[in-house]
């Protein structure tokens, strides 16, 4: 039975900040989901983010005939050039933001991270730059599927620190790659295969940084409407204090009923 997507996204300033800087990107035309959460001072952090968003779509756009490839033959070539095509995008996005605040010294420093999806039926390619996650959701296990590309997961691999100093260490939101900030970044890129009923959760820290454990995010987003799910997890983290701008999108795989 064929698939088809279905997603929404919900985004709140929370209770600290006074302005959010993240942003999201849906277009179900091009399979394409995106959440950003933006830094910089001076409005520097929502005009990275939202650029990213731009910048990617546009990008992804122009590479629809490479995705539309791997949509017709699922090869390892094919999957290869589409996460060339998504790569391509989050570098175009970190060329347009650096020149930008090379240009305005107010804005100078600004960047975003950046998480994407692209959903190329069955295949799901995923780019990855930051501290934003993208979880799957499948036969109820949770598993989040990109990395941190912070110091404290960087500590963590090499060993330098323990889970339980990483959860009380204060320097948690410090992140070792951003786009924007270089003119080039180092982006994680990989492809994976989608069935009916995997649910994937794109959010930013502001989100995730308040869920102790996977399962407590699927215990958030189990047995619950897209709509009630994204609701969840943003509700969740304004309760736990909403230190920073909360972004939840989620996307659905879904089987297609045919009439007949």
């Amino acid at each position: 039975m064929p698939l088809n997507i279905e997603s929404i996204a919900l985004t709140d300033v929370g209770r600290k900040r006074k302005k959010n800087e993240d942003s999201y990107l849906i277009s179900h035309e091009l399979g394409l989901f995106v959440v950003a959460d933006g830094m910089g001072g001076h409005a520097g952090g929502e005009v990275a983010s939202a650029e990213a968003c731009d910048q990617v779509f546009t990008m992804v756009k122009r590479g629809a005939s490479t995705l539309a490839a791997l949509r017709a033959h699922d090869t390892e070539e094919n999957r290869a050039s589409s996460r060339r095509v998504v790569e391509a995008a989050i570098q175009a996005a970190t060329y347009m933001i650096f020149g930008l605040a090379d240009q305005d010294p107010a804005r100078k420093g600004m960047g975003t991270t950046l998480s994407c999806l692209v959903w190329i039926g069955p295949v799901a390619v995923v780019g990855q730059v930051g501290d934003s996650r993208v979880y799957l959701l499948r036969d109820e296990q949770p598993i989040q599927i990109t990395e941190d590309h912070t110091l404290i997961n960087m500590q963590l691999k090499s060993g330098a620190i323990t889970p339980e100093q990483a959860r009380t260490a204060t320097y948690g939101n410090v992140i070792t790659r951003a786009v924007g900030i270089n003119e080039y970044v180092e982006v994680d890129t990989f492809a994976l295969q989608t069935k009916a009923g995997d649910r994937f959760v794109l959010c930013s820290d502001g989100v995730h940084g308040y869920l102790e454990t996977p399962e407590q995010l699927l215990a958030l987003c189990t047995n619950r409407t897209r709509s009630d799910a994204a609701r969840c997890l943003v509700e969740h983290a304004l309760a736990g204090g909403g230190k920073d701008n909360a972004t939840a999108l989620v996307v659905d795989v879904v089987e297609v009923v045919e009439p007949g």
